[in-house]
C-alpha cells in the first residue's frame, strides 16, 4: 500500500459551499489538517461540514475568521476519517472571501 500526503486547494470560496475531496472506493482518506483564510476587509463566518449519505455533518458552523486572519480547524492530534463517498465540504457567509487549504494522508 502506497502513503502518500496530497493537498487541496479551493480560493475564492463564497457562499456556494465547495468540495474539497469526495473519498473513492480505492483510496483510504484522512483529513489531517484544514486552514481557512479570510481574504477580504472584513470578518467573515465559514462552515465546514462532511456530507455522508445525503446527510451534511459539521466539524465547524459559522466560526468567524476576523480580517487578515486565519483559523486552522484540526491537526496535530486531530484528524478525520473520511469513508467512500463522503464529501468534504467549506463555505463562508461572503462571496470570493476565503482560500481553503486541506492536507490529507491517502492510502491506497
Amino acid at each position: 500500500m502506497a502513503n502518500t500526503f496530497t493537498r487541496y486547494v479551493a480560493k475564492n470560496v463564497g457562499t456556494t459551499p465547495v468540495v474539497l475531496v469526495t473519498a473513492s472506493a480505492a483510496t483510504q482518506t484522512t483529513a489531517i489538517g484544514l486552514t481557512l483564510s479570510n481574504t477580504t476587509s472584513s470578518p467573515i463566518t465559514v462552515s465546514v461540514y462532511i456530507t455522508a449519505s445525503a446527510t451534511n455533518y459539521y466539524v465547524i458552523n459559522n466560526a468567524v475568521v476576523p480580517v487578515g486572519s486565519s483559523l486552522a480547524l484540526f491537526g496535530a492530534d486531530g484528524k478525520i476519517v473520511l469513508n467512500t463517498g463522503d464529501a468534504f465540504t467549506v463555505v463562508s457567509s461572503a462571496a470570493t472571501s476565503a482560500d481553503a487549504i486541506l492536507s490529507c494522508l491517502q492510502i491506497s
